[in-house]
């Protein structure tokens, strides 16, 4: 459906556990950072901003292959699988700097009016820019 994007990260100590190795939660964290970045190269701006689209995540779902460790560089893929009324579905990759996948993954966000704590349907411009990203 759209092209791959890709957010590269170092992983840091605090991402890691007692075992040496990254937790499995932060992963998500993972997986926002390359959202975020995402939308930045997608509406020019910041999250905040009041022309980008406000989104919720409604699901994640984490598939772990192999062992991130402090100190690796990360490669996060992300690409849109497809989008309804009012969600994104997006699809990830984790790799690391060898090109082997540590993790790979799904999400769905919701756009979302906050205001009035309920989901929105995505507009035809959010449409077109996701579609030409």
């Amino acid at each position: 459906m759209s092209s791959v994007f890709t957010h590269s990260l170092q992983v840091r100590f605090r991402d890691c556990d007692a075992m040496g190795h990254v937790n499995n939660a932060v992963y998500l964290t993972y997986l926002e950072e390359a959202r975020f970045a995402y939308w930045r190269t997608v509406w020019g701006g910041e999250m905040g901003d009041p022309q980008t689209p406000r989104v919720i995540l409604a699901r994640a779902e984490i598939d772990y292959r192999r062992a991130a460790r402090y100190g690796d560089t990360l490669h996060v893929r992300m690409w849109l699988d497809g989008l309804g009324k009012t969600s994104i579905r997006s699809n990830y990759e984790i790799v690391d700097a060898a090109g082997a996948v540590i993790a790979s993954a799904k999400s769905v966000l919701v756009v979302y009016d906050y205001r009035k704590n309920e989901p929105i349907p995505i507009s035809e411009e959010i449409r077109a820019r996701l579609m030409e990203a």
